[in-house]
């Protein structure tokens, strides 16, 4: 068990469900992508009160942790013009869900209904797209990261950027969810789809 301070229990104690903890993850100021120079570990995203997409995926995997879950992250990639994204999961009757941390009205919760991990990562597909030129970007994920290999370096409280998960978890093996013919045919987002898109959460 992490070195929680009673302080940081009593916060952990409220967020006793998964929706419980996503409702937490969309209160913390979202840090927009190009200033997120910091990796912060989940007491520092609770000190601080922010969090980007991978902090708010290994914060959200701490809360669940605390709750008896296993600390599961996964890493959605994209093409090289687009952001990656990252995801804590969690397993609810042999279905998995996941907790998510953005910006935007896409690429959120989603409730454990979902059989296989694929079929999880897929239900983002039509949601991953660029803003700019609305192509469809969403290729490949990493198999599920259990944070617990990281409890010697304390990566639960630690006061320094954890940058060995991220580094980690970008070098794994990802698996592809399209084939070559099925990326030439894709078709564009349209544009109401990328009018939600321009909706945020927090201001820049």
């Amino acid at each position: 068990m992490a070195d929680w301070t009673p302080a940081e229990r009593k916060i952990l104690r409220t967020l006793s469900t998964p929706a419980k903890i996503q409702d937490f993850v969309n209160s913390l100021k979202y840090r927009v992508q190009g200033n997120n120079e910091t990796s912060f570990s989940p007491r520092r995203v609770l000190k601080e009160r922010t969090a980007q997409c991978f902090e708010g995926a290994v914060f959200a995997a701490a809360a669940l942790r605390f709750q008896g879950f296993k600390p599961l992250i996964l890493d959605l990639e994209s093409v090289e013009k687009d952001w990656d994204h990252v995801v804590a999961l969690f397993e609810v009757n042999g279905c998995w869900g996941a907790i998510s941390k953005t910006n935007h009205g896409v690429l959120r919760y989603r409730e454990p209904v979902y059989r296989t991990l694929r079929e999880l990562v897929m239900s983002y597909f039509h949601e991953y797209f660029l803003q700019t030129t609305r192509a469809k970007t969403l290729r490949t994920f990493s198999r599920p990261v259990d944070l617990a290999r990281f409890d010697q370096q304390g990566w639960e409280t630690s006061n320094d950027d954890i940058w060995y998960i991220a580094l980690y978890l970008s070098g794994l093996p990802h698996s592809s969810l399209l084939t070559r013919s099925q990326i030439r045919t894709l078709r564009k987002a349209d544009s109401i789809e990328a009018k939600m898109t321009s909706f945020t959460e927090w201001s820049e």
